[in-house]
């Protein structure tokens, strides 16, 4: 008995030390620590370290170490490390999309109250505190430059409608993403619709 106490208490000393390396503010799921034991050992250590509130459980198999304000107290989590942790959970991908999209790229200053995400996985919404994420499964075509800088400008011009992006929308994805990913854009042109092609060449570096 224990020595079995001594077990469960070394894997949860594990686990919060991981955890403290990863910082305030990540979001995790017990399939980031089964390097360290079983499953079943995982999912008590973290019960316990929620318990102790070194941890918070923010749904069903997701937790989060949270950054602490002096008068907020703890913070919610962003959007994108909870879809991301989502994702690691149930072996899916992601796909930031819409006005979430949008403003992620920097093209919109309004904080949509929905974050949405395309996925290959189930469709599903989850709420984190006053935060909405939608997972909305769709097309493999979608899918297809998931993790790209091309994934996330096709799906944020997208969302904005070709009528409304103006030449300061494209000098500022011109100023605040790297040259050298946008170069890369040009990789996947076939996977953007037609009237996005000569935003994706003016951002490559090469004419409209």
């Amino acid at each position: 008995m224990i020595s079995k106490k001594r077990s469960l208490h070394s894997v949860e000393y594990r686990i919060q030390t991981s955890i403290q390396r990863r910082g305030h503010g990540c979001v995790i799921v017990p399939a980031d620590f089964l390097d360290l034991a079983s499953r079943q050992a995982v999912d008590l250590a973290l019960h316990r370290l929620a318990r102790k509130g070194i941890i918070r459980r923010l749904a069903r198999g997701v937790y989060d170490f949270p950054k602490k304000h002096l008068v907020l107290g703890a913070l919610a989590p962003s959007a994108q490390a909870v879809a991301m942790a989502l994702a690691t959970r149930d072996h899916t991908r992601i796909q930031p999309a819409g006005a979430y999209a949008a403003n992620t790229l920097g093209l919109s200053k309004q904080v949509p109250a929905k974050a949405v995400f395309l996925t290959d996985g189930p469709t599903r919404t989850v709420k984190i505190g006053s935060t909405t994420i939608q997972l909305r499964r769709t097309t493999a075509r979608n899918m297809a430059a998931t993790g790209r800088l091309s994934g996330l400008l096709i799906q944020a011009l997208r969302a904005m409608g070709e009528e409304h992006i103006t030449k300061q929308h494209r000098e500022h994805l011109k100023q605040t993403l790297p040259a050298k990913q946008r170069r890369e854009l040009l990789n996947d042109l076939s996977l953007a619709p037609a009237w996005m092609h000569p935003i994706f060449r003016e951002l490559a570096g090469g004419n409209p």
